[in-house]
């Protein structure tokens, strides 16, 4: 499949494409005899997986190194692990101050009028007593 497909398939730039591909995330993609990018249902795994890693916030630094470990030949599917897993920490902390955010909105969407109703007399207050 060549990268115009792939980019249109995957919802991935071409540039991010040529960009995975040039800093190793992907492997080498083979070409075709016109030199044309001809990506393999394996590239296309590739990209899914690439995808689904950043989308829970992994770094590229961390991505690289993961795929490192992955194309080694000895055992690493300790350290893959690892890093999946601190992956997961970082991203049940987000989760843990995104709720908090969310907390605080609805207590003050909950309460506005009241809010509002306060600030408007405070407001009200303020000007008697400047004008006097």
């Amino acid at each position: 499949m060549n990268i115009n497909k792939v980019s249109e398939e995957m919802a991935v730039s071409k540039d991010t494409l040529r960009y995975w591909e040039r800093i190793g995330l992907l492997p080498e993609v083979q070409r075709n005899d016109s030199g044309y990018r001809d990506y393999s249902e394996s590239d296309m795994n590739w990209v899914l997986y690439i995808k689904a890693l950043r989308r829970a916030g992994m770094s590229i630094e961390s991505l690289i190194d993961f795929v490192k470990l992955y194309r080694e030949p000895e055992n690493t599917k300790a350290a893959r692990k690892s890093l999946l897993m601190e992956q997961k920490k970082r991203l049940e902390a987000q989760q843990q101050e995104i709720q908090k955010s969310l907390n605080y909105l609805n207590f003050k969407i909950e309460h506005f009028d009241d809010h509002m109703l306060t600030f408007e007399n405070e407001k009200l207050s303020y000007r008697a007593t400047v004008t006097k």
